[in-house]
Parts: C-alpha cells; structure tokens; sequence
C-alpha cells in the first residue's frame, strides 16, 4: 500500500495544475495512463477562452456560453468560471505558457459562438505548449510521484470497507508495465480523467479518452448527469493517415469556410452565422449535406488568407496536412464532424466536490454546468484550470481525516489470454452501434437499440470481470459500457432537442430547461 495526502487520477491540464498548486502543502500522487504528455489537453489546438481585453466584458462571455450552452448552463458555475478566467490565464504565464503576442500584446482569436475576441492562444497548438510547460515543472517536483503507465480500477470507499461510509480513500490502481495492482490509500482524491470519446468509432480524441473517472464515480455512488450531451466537432482531417487529427475550431473563426465539393458554400443555408455557428448547428449541418448528397467529406477552405497568414497562424496544421498531400495555402481540407468533447459528467459543485465526500474531479470528467446543452469553443481548458484551483482550496482548508487499513487488491483470477481477443471485439462493436445508434441525429429506436445491445455487453463484461485477473484493455473495456449505458439512458429521458442532443421524435425544444439526471447507484462492482 502507498500513502499520499491526495491522489490525482488524470494528467491533463486539471491534473497537472492541481498537482502544482498542492505540491508545496503536501505529497501528491499523479497517476497517468500512459506518460504524462498523452492526454486530450495536449491535443487542444484553439485556445483558452478568457475576458483579456477592454471591448469585451464578463457579462458578453456569460452570455455567449448560455447561448450556446441552450440555456441549460447553471448561471453561478458559469459566472464562477467567466470571473476567475484572467486570474487563470495570468497563472499559466507565470509558469512560463509562451502565449502568442502581436504588437498590442497577446493575440487574441475569435472562435464560434463568441462575440468578441477573447481566445488566448499558441499559436495553433495551445494544448501541447500548456502541457508541455507544466508536464516540464511536475517532473522537477519533488512532493509529485508521477505513476505513468498505471491506470485506475476503482475508487476505494466505505462502502467497499464495509463501513457504509459515503467517503472515498483512495483508489486501486493496475501498474500496466507488469500487471501488479497497487492500493493507493489519499484522504482526498480528485478525478481528472477527461471524457469519453473512445466510445464512439470516430473521434478527436486520444485513446486514452474512455470514460475511466465518469464511470469509477458512478460505481462509487455519485450522480452523473446531461450524458447525452457529446459534443461532435464538426472539422476533423478525413484522410486514411490521419488518425483523430482536429482541424481548429479558430480556422473558420480566422474565415475559412465550408464547401461542397463543388465549391458552393452551404453554412448559410442553416444559419445565419454561417461557419461562425456553434459546433453543434455546424455539425449537424455537415452532416446533413454529407446524408443528403452521398458525400464521404466536405471542405474547409482557408486558402484565400494566403500562405504568409496561414503559416502564421496555423503552423501544425499546415505541415501535418503537408505531409498527408494536402497543401491549405492552395486547396481546402476534407473534413468530417468526430465526438469531440463530453459536455456532461460528474455532478460536482462550485468547490469541485462530489456526492462522495473527499472525492473531487475537476475537467471533462465532470459536470459543474458551465457547458450546458453545448459547449463554448475554448471554455474547456479554462473550466479545468479554475475548478482544479477550486479543488485544490478546498483540501487544502479541510482538516485531515484519519486513513483506515485498506485491504489489498484480490490477486487471486487469473487471465484467460483468449479473452484478450473477445475483448477487442466487443470494444469494436460498442464503438459502431454508438456510432450508428446514438450519434448526431437520434430517434427513439435507435437509443432502445443500443441499450439493448449495451446490456447484452455488460453481462459479457462482467462475466470477464469476475472471472479474470484485470487488464488494461479490460478496465477500459467496462468502463466504455458504463459510460455508453449513462450516455444512451440519459439522452431517453429528455423528451426534446436541445443543443447537441438532437431527436427526430422531440424535434421541438422544450420552454423549460432542465438537465438529465442519474441518481446515485452504489455498488461495490
């Protein structure tokens, strides 16, 4: 068993910056599914999304994310999150993020569904600048024990104890590398696994983007709610070589546009804000046109901004795409709309505190409803700042609670190599039947289709579960069809269309508001 003050399940951008601040109080576990540079912050091209300049305001910034968010969002998270933005921005700088500068100072882009330019940047890969420049400072803390390669298999409770005591203690964790599972006993523990793109075939996300902290939570006890809200990006590379690779959301905020094959620009055929409409009206169109005509793709075209401009402010993009044929400075960029984001999660208040107590999550993993029915175009990186440092305060001036004796991990199954490829195989089928059932455009049979598929799944699942000692495929495995059954289950209970929850049976959106909510199912599977 090791002991730390708190354990940290996630090394993206809530991850790091969370071990950051708590590094000088106490000893910290980071654990990391891979190393500490794989993560869906690295992957974040746009930008962080923050009130820096004097022509906007933090009322515009509320504002924008509730239209966008279709009225859903929760107005004290939001403003919460909105205030807190330069404080955040100013914290990244002071750790040395090498934010873009022009000749008035940092340059800003604007982005859909914002009405001012307020999209703070590295150039075009913000993400893996941030995360470079914190992964560079947690490698050289001593009070910060990095677990890569280790992934999570269940939250350590009371109710695992035998207490029946609603708290968490820690977490087992699978030590990839040579299949040991280690007890991690913390008296706080924060989730900041990210989302759950991996459930669907096609995604933006990296593999390591399955559900793992949403679906611990819920066997743990905690609510989860507005899981139907998968935020599909309506711009990723289609090419056979380009595995997951997102065309920035700031290529059309800088004016590309959007074209049929034969060049004819259709955005305003659906909205007036043409390509500046939210991801999901942008998604949702792409992907009619594609229904409607038989199209494999459609086009982003900036190459009307000239080369000097798109090599400025797109570098990443135009070599990776340089390297796969396609040169944007002359001709435009097949794309294709991917599940992008988790706007859902882990129910948490504005401390980032769950039903469980002394167990927080901060990032995509949860559900604080600042994004609403849709998210805002660069609000996820600034939302996993401000509710880590909200976390991070508040264990920081919580008292600390005695650790009990934590049991070790029953090493007693043993694996059964031949399950290895049914595990593959229903890890394929989840991720087509999601595609295909549960994607931009859904109807009532087809969400009864996939639960009904799902549960045929989770008996498979847990007969492996039970049986066999874990693996890494198999934790992702079960923790994809958990977060499926949420996603599926959550969107049958909203009887209408709104934001990205799309229903051609409730095509009309309802006066009232009101999130999707799954009570707290506590288990010791």
């Amino acid at each position: 068993m090791q002991n730390f003050d708190v354990l940290i399940i996630g090394s993206g951008l809530a991850g790091q910056s969370a071990a950051l601040r708590l590094a000088p109080y106490c000893k910290v576990a980071l654990v990391s599914k891979r190393t500490l540079e794989d993560s869906a912050s690295g992957w974040a091209q746009g930008g962080i999304a923050a009130v820096l300049d004097s022509r906007d305001s933090i009322e515009a910034h509320i504002h924008d994310t509730q239209v966008a968010g279709a009225w859903l969002n929760d107005e004290a998270a939001t403003r919460y999150v909105v205030e807190n933005g330069r404080h955040s921005i100013e914290w990244l700088i002071e750790q040395g993020v090498p934010f873009t500068k022009d000749e008035a100072g940092y340059h800003l882009t604007r982005e859909g569904g914002h009405s001012a330019r307020r999209v703070i940047h590295v150039a075009d890969a913000t993400g893996f600048a941030v995360q470079d420049t914190l992964t560079r400072k947690v490698r050289k803390s001593p009070n910060i024990t990095v677990l890569e390669s280790h992934i999570a298999i269940d939250l350590i409770t009371g109710e695992k104890l035998g207490t029946g005591e609603n708290r968490c203690f820690g977490a087992y964790v699978l030590d990839s590398r040579n299949g040991e599972v280690i007890t991690i006993g913390a008296p706080n523990t924060l989730i900041a696994t990210g989302g759950a793109g991996k459930v669907y075939l096609y995604t933006t996300n990296p593999d390591t983007s399955t559900g793992d902290g949403i679906a611990m939570a819920y066997r743990a006890g905690c609510r989860v709610s507005n899981m139907e809200f998968i935020q599909f990006h309506p711009t990723c590379l289609y090419h056979p070589q380009a595995k997951s690779f997102l065309i920035s959301e700031a290529v059309r905020g800088e004016g590309g546009l959007l074209r049929l094959p034969d060049g004819t620009r259709f955005m305003l055929d659906h909205d007036e804000r043409a390509e500046l409409a939210p991801r999901d009206i942008v998604a949702r169109a792409i992907d009619f046109e594609m229904k409607k005509r038989g199209l494999d793709c459609v086009f982003l075209d900036i190459s009307h901004k000239g080369e000097d401009f798109i090599r400025t402010h797109f570098p990443n993009i135009h070599a990776r795409c340089l390297e796969l044929g396609i040169d944007i400075a002359s001709e435009p960029i097949p794309v294709v709309p991917a599940a992008h984001y988790t706007c859902g999660g882990i129910v948490s208040d504005l401390k980032g505190q769950t039903d469980v107590a002394n167990l927080y999550v901060a990032g995509e993993a949860s559900c604080t409803g600042l994004h609403g029915a849709n998210r805002l175009a660069s609000n996820s990186l600034l939302e996993c700042l401000v509710f880590a440092e909200a976390a991070v305060k508040d264990i920081l001036s919580s008292k600390a609670k005695a650790m009990p004796a934590l049991p070790r991990w029953d090493e007693s199954r043993v694996t059964d190599a031949d399950e290895e490829v049914v595990i593959s195989h229903n890890w394929d089928e989840l991720r087509r039947f999601m595609w295909d059932y549960v994607g931009i455009v859904r109807t009532t049979k087809r969400l009864k289709r996939a639960h009904h598929r799902i549960g045929l799944l989770k008996r498979e699942i847990d007969e492996f579960y039970a049986n066999f000692r874990v693996s890494h495929d198999l934790i992702e495995l079960r923790n994809l069809v958990v977060t499926a059954d949420l996603i599926v289950r959550c969107a049958m209970q909203r009887k209408e269309s709104r934001g990205l929850h799309y229903s051609r049976d409730f095509p009309e959106t309802l006066t009232k508001a009101k999130n999707s909510l799954l009570k707290r199912r506590r288990s010791n599977r």
